[in-house]
Parts: structure tokens; sequence; C-alpha cells
């Protein structure tokens, strides 16, 4: 976005730059035409002058006397090294002046301009046929001072190159005041990159400038319309969930009670129901009743509104106890030994989405360890291994199947299973459980166990209360 914003903006400069230098070169080769005619002028006003300097006639093929004209004489010396003339006789032979300056024969009296190269001097040269005190000779005037030959390096240290300091100089203002300017804007696209999915919260646009607060408003309208989705479609599964909970409870309850009356002998001395097909169905009931209850758990797990609630200070040793004694019954069915290790350790969250995290994750263990097995549920504080910070941990252990560790990332997808998994569930117990430790700024982690059989170790940090 700034290299963007940069490259443009320097773009925007170059160009206007690059059309001042175009016309101001332009002006200066008018003005150094406008030089170079003035100083054709002056050397068709200083021919006559160079033939009045002709005194008389000098030595028969020699050179004749001379006294140059005072402006001549000027002329000359304020051009020193680039000027000078040449008095040849009507063949072009030399007589007096500079031999370098080639002769040109005139074909009439009018003056004449040309121009020549000496020593990588341009000269330009007037030349006449003209009557003199010593006949009628060639006068030329030489001038290598020509306006046109400066000009490329006027253009350079004139033109270019002041444009050139003007662009460097340009690109680091412009790269200064892009920082300076884009630095609320990029403020807020890192405040949006930091948000949580569940954060759909309106954006304050007093904080941002004022182009950029109809982009704002936009977000903000759109943040509005996918919470209000989002919001239906969570009270859509809380209002089923809750409704199936309700239902399920009344059919659980009658199913419960012709389990028990399976195994009641009838007046004839058959039983009643068969108790094989109660039995399916109980389990049926128990499986359908657990679903509703896990969607009810995520879809408050998954409240955006969750997040603006406050936390209040959470004792996760007397969570784990009452946790552990809803699952004593199942574990002792199994003849799993489900153990507590339980140290003092205080976190910020909320107490009922913290109990229902550690339930699902002892339900699960239960669940899938093989009788006979162990389980244990263990909370209290321990050092970052990485930080050295005193943290709060909660772990449960058991000495099951365990998952391959290729499996540990899906194993918290919602409804996946892993594969070759003995046991009825629904695949939400490890989502429910890293839903609700998001929401808490903590991770869940999935290792395997410490024991050299098997079995899977979920751990969850998060930071002390003080």
């Amino acid at each position: 976005m700034k290299s963007g914003l940069q490259r443009r903006l320097l773009l925007l400069l170059l160009l206007p730059l690059s059309l001042f230098a175009l016309v101001s070169v332009y002006f200066d080769y008018r003005t150094a035409g406008n030089a170079a005619l003035q100083q054709d002028q002056q050397l068709t006003r200083l021919i006559p002058l160079l033939a009045d300097s002709v005194l008389a006639p000098g030595a028969p093929g020699g050179a004749p006397v001379m006294l140059l004209a005072p402006p001549l004489e000027e002329f000359i010396k304020a051009h020193s090294g680039f000027a000078g003339f040449r008095i040849s006789d009507e063949a072009g032979n030399f007589l007096a002046g500079e031999s370098w300056i080639s002769v040109v024969v005139p074909a009439t009296r009018e003056p004449e301009l040309h121009s020549m190269e000496e020593n990588g001097v341009t000269y330009r040269i007037a030349v006449q046929r003209a009557r003199t005190a010593a006949g009628e000779l060639i006068l030329q005037l030489a001038d290598g001072s020509d306006a046109r030959q400066q000009w490329v390096r006027s253009v350079m240290f004139k033109v270019l190159l002041p444009n050139l300091v003007l662009v460097l100089a340009a690109g680091i203002a412009v790269n200064w005041a892009v920082t300076r300017a884009l630095r609320p804007l990029l403020a807020l696209k890192d405040a949006v990159e930091r948000r949580s999915p569940r954060d759909l919260s309106a954006i304050d646009p007093g904080s941002t400038p004022a182009e950029v607060q109809p982009l704002v408003a936009s977000l903000n309208r759109l943040f509005a319309l996918v919470n209000a989705q989002a919001e239906g479609q969570r009270r859509f599964v809380a209002d089923a969930a809750h409704q199936l909970r309700t239902t399920l409870a009344g059919l659980q309850a009658q199913v419960e009670a012709w389990a028990q009356a399976a195994g009641a002998p009838a007046a004839g001395g058959q039983l009643t129901l068969s108790a094989e097909k109660i039995t399916a169905m109980r389990s049926a009931t128990r499986r359908t009743s657990q679903l509703a209850n896990q969607l009810l758990a995520l879809s408050r797990a998954d409240a955006s509104s969750m997040a603006s609630q406050p936390q209040q200070r959470v004792d996760l040793k007397d969570l784990c106890e009452s946790v552990l004694a809803l699952h004593l019954d199942a574990a002792s069915a199994k003849n799993i030994d489900l153990g507590l290790d339980a140290g003092f350790a205080q976190v910020a969250g909320h107490e009922w989405m913290l109990r229902e995290l550690v339930s699902n994750l002892v339900d699960n263990a239960v669940k899938y360890t093989p009788a006979g097995g162990t389980v244990t549920l263990r909370c209290g504080q321990q050092d970052h291994p990485a930080t050295g910070r005193a943290q709060v941990f909660v772990e449960v252990e058991d000495d099951g199947p365990g998952i391959p560790a290729a499996q540990y990332t899906r194993a918290v997808e919602r409804f996946y299973r892993v594969p070759g998994t003995a046991g009825e569930g629904n695949g939400l117990g490890l989502a429910i459980a890293d839903e609700i430790a998001r929401l808490h700024g903590a991770q869940l982690m999935l290792e395997p166990a410490s024991a050299a059989g098997g079995g899977l170790r979920v751990r969850l940090r998060m930071p002390l209360t003080p």
C-alpha cells in the first residue's frame, strides 16, 4: 500500500517536472538561437571595420600595413582564444591574421556567414570581399563563442542537473511525507489484522483521516451486516439445540424407564419389551441428547458477544474437582481409574465456559480409553518453557489409543473423527474446547502421553491471574 502510493506520487511529480524541463530546454534553445543571431549581426557589423583597419599595402606578397579599429580590437580581446581574423588576397592566399582560419572565397561582395570546426571548437566566420587601402582583399572574422555551441552545456548545468537534484529531493520528501501521512492508515490496517474473526465491532471513524472515513463507514456497514447474519445463525443454532435438548430430555427419561422395565417379566411370564431394542434406543437417545448439548455449547462459545462480557476470577482447582465428580460414574462403569492432581491456580475468564472445556476433555478421555485404563486430570502453575513466566495449566492425560501426530491439527475441527477411532462420538468435544480456549486467548495443545504405552495428553496454558 505504502509502496504503491509512493510510486504514484513520484510519477505524478516526475511528469510535471519532466514537462517543465522540456519547456525550459525549448526556451534555452530559443535563447541560444537569439544569441547566435546577435553574434552573426555583430560579425557582419565588424567586417567593414576590419577593412578600414588596412592602411596601406605591404611588401609584394607580404602583410599589409594595419591598425585595428578600437571596436574590433576590443572584440578580439573580449573573446581571447576564441576570436581572430584572416586577410587574404583575391586568390585566397594568406596575407595576415590567423592562418588556421580556412579560406572562403566569396562569389559576391555581400557578407557571408559560415561555420568551421578547429580543435573541437566550432567557429562562426563572417567573410566578405571588400576594397581596402591595399586593394581588393578577402576579409574573414571568426568567433568561437557561438551560443548554440554552449547550448548543450547550458542545458546540462542549468536544466537537467537542477531538475535531477529536484527529483531526488522530491523522492526523499515524498518518502518522508507518505510515511507520516500513511501512519494512521497503516495503524488502521494493523488494527483490522489483529482483530479476532469473532470481533465485528465498528471501527471508530474519528481515529482515521477524513479521506479514509468513507472507507471506514463502508467497513462498519459490512461488519454490521455480517454480524447480524452471524448472530442470526447463532441464535438459530442455539434455539434449535435448546428445543432439541428439552424434547430429548423427556424422551430420554421415557427410554430410561423402558430400559428398566425391559427386564421385568409380564403377567404371563414373558418380557414386556425387547431389552436389546430398548438398550439400542437408549444409546441412540443419549447420543442425540449429547449432540444437542454440544451444539448449544458450541453456539454459546462461538458467540462474539462473549468477548465483550466482563471476565471473572475462576478457581481451576475447585472447577476440576466438580467436573471430576460428574464423570466418576461413567469412569466406574468402565473400570477406569479417574484421578485428580490439582494445585492452586486462578485465571480470569468465563467460569461456565472453562467448565465446559474441562468437561469435554474428561468426557473424551473416559469415552475413548479402554476398560481398565487410567485418566488423570491435572491443573496448577508452572513456568513457561520458552519465556520462563509463571502460567496456569490444565491437562487431561489418558493411556488410551491416542491420536497420530499427523492428525493433531484436524482433531480439533468440528465433526471430524480420527479414522479408525472406536466408540461413539460426534467430533465436537475437542472443537468446543479449542473454541473456548481461543476465546480466552489460549491455545489447546495435543501431545503424546508421558506413559510408554501410548495415550494422549491435551494441555491448555493460560496467563496467571495475580
